[in-house]
């Protein structure tokens, strides 16, 4: 894999091709732990790890496995890996395994975590494999973590409200208090499942905006050019 490929991965993992603003896959993870920065991130950063490490291994078995027994197989390897996970948050951060719940188990249907093995790995070396799967994972953490801020600060007035569930008690104290706890506001539009639908049409017009404009810089010194050489004719 040389660096252009690897560029070329990443451009669309992380943007392009990002699974939670243009593919819109898995969104019952992106819809309701995105409630809180934390809480996003961490489900996130656990799909990432699954994706990078599932991506490889199907990438290394696929000259082994049938291919009217594919999908039964990725989808055994993703529940195995899915268990490591859930199980080293049960004994490494249980207040966090707690909110996230039965959201990690679900990790395992995830469309994203399937279809990135099914696209890409059960076709590309490992190296591809493991970046493929690290930068769409990443991409969807992004979301997750843009969406929960914008939530969060929108419905509690917060940022970082359970970061004490990852680092500690000593942690609580890293909780950023935009409008002051004194006010004790709240807007449950942004905190029930509605807000994340508004959220996330917003994130992906943005996305769309962007897209355009980025477009028409490209677009504007051929189109000058163009008219350059036009009026010389």
């Amino acid at each position: 894999m040389d660096r252009q490929q690897a560029r070329e991965i990443a451009g669309n993992g992380l943007w392009r091709q990002n699974a939670g603003l243009v593919q819109i896959l898995g969104l019952c993870p992106v819809l309701v732990i995105s409630s809180n920065i934390v809480n996003g991130v961490s489900l996130g950063l656990a799909t990432s790890l699954v994706m990078l490490v599932s991506g490889a291994a199907v990438a290394a078995l696929r000259q082994f496995v049938p291919n009217e027994l594919r999908s039964p197989i990725f989808i055994l390897i993703i529940a195995a890996l899915v268990t490591v996970v859930d199980l080293m948050l049960n004994a490494y951060v249980h207040g966090l395994y707690l909110v996230l719940g039965i959201f990690i188990p679900l990790i395992t249907t995830n469309c994203i975590v399937l279809a990135r093995a099914e696209a890409f790995a059960s076709r590309n070396g490992v190296a591809q494999s493991a970046l493929d799967g690290l930068m769409m994972g990443l991409g969807l953490t992004g979301v997750l973590a843009v969406l929960g801020a914008l939530r969060e600060l929108i419905g509690h007035g917060t940022l970082l409200s359970g970061i004490d569930l990852v680092f500690g008690a000593a942690a609580a104290d890293w909780v950023i208090h935009v409008i002051p706890a004194e006010a004790h506001y709240q807007f449950l539009l942004a905190i029930l499942p509605p807000g994340a639908f508004f959220g996330l049409a917003f994130l992906i017009a943005g996305k769309s905006a962007l897209d355009r404009r980025a477009a028409r810089r490209v677009a504007g010194p051929e189109v000058m050019a163009g008219s350059t050489t036009v009026g010389r004719g």
